[in-house]
């Protein structure tokens, strides 16, 4: 079955993903655009053949050329268009955040258990990455022991140039990390902490930046997630477990080591696109293949109970960031549709 699919969003990812599915992946095909740009997505679907605009994102969901919607949207805009998705009965991928805020998160789950079928994959890509994929094997067969600890690093050579905000180094940086660490240790995170280190002078005088996230998981183990957007250097993301007998953590990516006249060195990702390329193919892959079969992708498939515990963990983080505060994670009990 070849997936029609339409997308909501031609920004940067959404363009991204249009030339990952008519490119590089297999199964699937674009054939609707929206975008609050009207000009830009006219631009984009002319480069699709046979691909329609439509002025309206609920009329692109309602276009019977349409077999499943990928929505790369701005974040607010992103409650109402699943939630459309849904009540057409449509598959839909969705980019982080499912929303911004976790009662339109609960609100998007009660209109997919009110469908009576898993319709929704949020995209966290990092639980397709290889090398968290690998340490998570590491961590399942007991290899290192129970975990105790976790250092994460999430740098960024500069910050994009939108306005850029403190919160965002949360909502739209840490949230990976949020996500990754409950999947990878398959529980919940029951609070958060925010401290403050000296201020890179290379930030805008209205930003906190570096940050450090601290997570404290159910079980007790502890993360640590530097977070630095202006690193100047490049992109590098970091992770690493320490269990009772060994530790994993995620191998260097360069590609190759190079030695010459007395020195060493690789090659730093320059973005997320370079660092994570493989893994958004893999993401992308298995919600196409999981539409053509009319099943939901499995694992590590991230769901929209995912979508909604990283959101409330970040409204955690956010009221610790504003407070200095420890605060707990409120959360409601993860209903059996989304049993593991």
């Amino acid at each position: 079955m070849n997936v029609r699919v339409g997308v909501i969003g031609v920004g940067m990812i959404g363009q991204d993903h249009i030339r990952r599915i008519t490119q590089v992946l297999t199964g699937g095909s674009v054939t609707a655009i929206n975008d609050v740009d009207a000009a830009r997505a006219g631009q984009v679907a002319a480069g699709l053949p046979g691909a329609t605009t439509h002025a309206t994102a609920q009329d692109l969901i309602a276009d019977d050329a349409v077999d499943a919607v990928l929505v790369a949207s701005w974040g607010p805009a992103h409650e109402e268009q699943v939630v459309a998705a849904i009540g057409a009965g449509k598959p839909v991928f969705c980019e982080k955040p499912l929303a911004p805020a976790s009662d339109a998160c609960q609100r998007i789950m009660a209109a997919e258990m009110a469908a009576g079928r898993r319709l929704v994959q949020v995209g966290f890509m990092r639980r397709y990455d290889a090398g968290y994929r690998a340490m998570k094997a590491v961590l399942d067969d007991g290899g290192i022991g129970a975990p105790l600890l976790m250092h994460c690093a999430h740098r960024n050579p500069s910050v994009p140039p939108y306005g850029f905000t403190t919160d965002m180094i949360i909502s739209d940086s840490a949230v990976h990390e949020i996500d990754v660490v409950r999947w990878l240790f398959g529980e919940e995170i029951a609070a958060a902490s925010v401290l403050r280190p000296r201020r890179s002078g290379r930030a805008a005088a209205d930003m906190q930046d570096p940050l450090v996230l601290l997570l404290e998981m159910a079980s007790g183990v502890l993360v640590d997630d530097e977070l630095f957007l202006n690193a100047q250097y490049g992109y590098d993301v970091r992770g690493e477990i320490v269990g009772e007998t060994g530790t994993v953590a995620l191998a260097d990516v360069s590609e190759v080591t190079v030695r010459t006249a007395n020195r060493h060195g690789g090659r730093v990702p320059v973005d997320w696109r370079d660092r994570f390329i493989r893994a958004y193919d893999a993401e992308l892959q298995d919600w196409l293949n999981a539409v053509a079969a009319g099943t939901s992708a499995g694992s590590p498939s991230p769901s929209s109970w995912d979508g909604y515990a990283a959101a409330a963990v970040t409204d955690a983080a956010l009221e610790a960031l504003r407070t200095g505060q420890r605060t707990a994670v409120s959360m409601a009990e993860r209903p059996e549709f989304y049993a593991k």
